[in-house]
C-alpha cells in the first residue's frame, strides 16, 4: 500500500540530506532546501534523520493514503489539510485510509517535506534517495511525481488503525517541534568572507553588509540570484574554476550575486565573497522570490557553534520522540 498521486505539485520531489563523495565524478550532492526540516519531519514519526521525505513547492499536490500510517510535516507552510481538515504541522498525525492530503492555500515559507513512518520504499542510487533531476536518477524514477504515480512504504509493525476513533480521519500525537527560534529573524543570514571578499573594493563590502538583496524571480534549488546595489572587484582578474558547495556567495559579471543551493554545480569560476553558515541554509532555503535578505559577517567559531547547538537540538528532540513512540506502542 501507498501514497498515490491525484494531482501533482508544482515540483515533488524525494529527497534525504544529500549524496555526498562523489564530486570528483562530476556529481552534486543535491538533497533537501532544507535540510533541518526534512530531518525533524522523519525524527517526529521514528525515522532516521537521513530516511527520505517528499519535498514539495507550491503549489502543492493531492495525495490520497491508501493506508493507514503516521505521518508529519515541516517546513513551509501551506494550509495542509486532510479531508479538508486542518492538519498541525511540526506535529506527527495518525492518517486514516482513503484520505487525501491537500496545501490549499500558501501561509509562510518556501519547501513543505512530508515523511511517513518507515520511509518510503525506493532504491538508493550512490547511497542516497535524492532525486537528481539533471541526472534523472535517484529519488521515484529519478524525476519528479506524475499522476497516477504510487509511493509504497517501507514495512512497519505498528497497528495505526488501533490509534483513531472511529468518526475521525485523523488523530495528532501529543508532541511536537518547536522551531520558532530555528527559523527566528528569518531573513537575516549569517556568512563568513570568502576567498575573493578582500578582493572587493571598500565601498562594496560596505554595500554588502548594510544593504538589503532581493531573491530574484530566477532563483532556484541550483542558486538564488539577488537584486540590489551592484558590487565590483578591486580588479577584474580571471579565476581558475575551484570547489564551491551549498551556501557559497558567488559575484556575477554585472556585479549581482548568487547563492549557490542544494543543485548547485561543483565547481565554479566566479569570485567567492562568501558562504552562507551551515546553521543558517535552512532559513535561506525557506525564503520565496522577491523576498528580502540581510548577510550579516560572522567569523568560523560562532558558525561552528551555532551548528553544533542546532545538532544537539536535533539528537535531543530525536531521544523524546523515540521514547514517546515506544510508550505509545506499548
Amino acid at each position: 500500500m501507498s501514497i498515490s498521486v491525484i494531482k501533482p505539485g508544482l515540483l515533488d520531489t524525494i529527497q534525504d540530506i544529500g549524496r555526498y563523495g562523489y564530486a570528483k565524478w562530476g556529481i552534486n550532492p543535491g538533497g533537501a532546501m532544507d535540510v533541518f526540516a526534512a530531518k525533524v519531519a522523519n525524527i517526529l514519526v521514528g525515522n532516521c534523520p537521513n530516511e527520505s521525505v517528499l519535498e514539495i513547492h507550491f503549489p502543492g499536490p493531492q495525495l490520497l493514503f491508501e493506508q493507514n500510517t503516521l505521518i508529519s510535516l515541516t517546513g513551509a507552510n501551506f494550509s495542509p489539510t486532510l479531508n479538508d481538515e486542518p492538519l498541525k504541522l511540526w506535529q506527527p498525525v495518525v492518517v486514516r485510509k482513503n484520505t487525501v492530503l491537500h496545501f490549499p492555500k500558501l501561509r509562510s515559507g518556501a519547501r513543505c517535506y512530508v515523511a511517513v513512518h518507515g520511509g518510503f520504499c525506493i532504491e538508493k542510487w550512490l547511497d542516497s534517495y535524492s532525486t537528481n533531476l539533471k541526472a534523472g536518477a535517484g529519488g521515484w524514477f529519478g524525476r519528479q511525481l506524475k499522476k497516477g504515480d504510487d509511493l509504497t512504504f517501507k514495512e512497519n509493525t505498528i497497528y495505526f488503525a488501533g490509534l483513531l476513533d472511529a468518526q475521525n480521519n485523523k488523530k495528532e500525537l501529543p508532541w511536537h517541534a518547536d522551531e520558532r527560534s530555528t527559523y527566528d529573524n528569518l531573513h537575516e543570514i549569517l556568512m563568513i568572507p570568502g576567498n575573493e571578499w578582500e578582493d572587493l573594493t571598500d565601498n562594496s563590502q560596505k554595500d554588502f553588509l548594510k544593504n538589503d538583496f532581493m531573491i530574484h524571480h530566477s532563483s532556484d534549488r541550483m542558486g538564488y540570484q539577488f537584486n540590489g546595489e551592484k558590487l565590483v572587484m578591486k580588479n577584474n582578474s580571471e579565476l581558475i574554476s575551484s570547489g564551491v558547495s551549498f551556501g557559497t556567495i558567488q559575484l556575477l559579471p554585472d556585479g549581482h550575486m548568487i547563492v549557490l543551493m542544494a543543485d548547485h554545480q561543483i565547481t565554479g569560476g566566479y569570485p567567492r565573497i562568501g558562504h552562507v553558515i551551515s546553521a543558517h541554509l535552512h532559513k535561506l532555503a525557506q525564503l520565496r522570490q522577491k523576498e528580502i535578505v540581510r548577510f550579516r559577517m560572522t567569523d568560523i567559531r560562532t558558525a561552528e557553534e551555532l551548528l553544533f547547538l542546532q545538532q544537539r537540538q536535533l539528537q535531543i528532540l530525536q531521544r523524546a520522540c523515540t521514547d514517546h513512540l515506544n510508550q505509545l506502542i506499548c
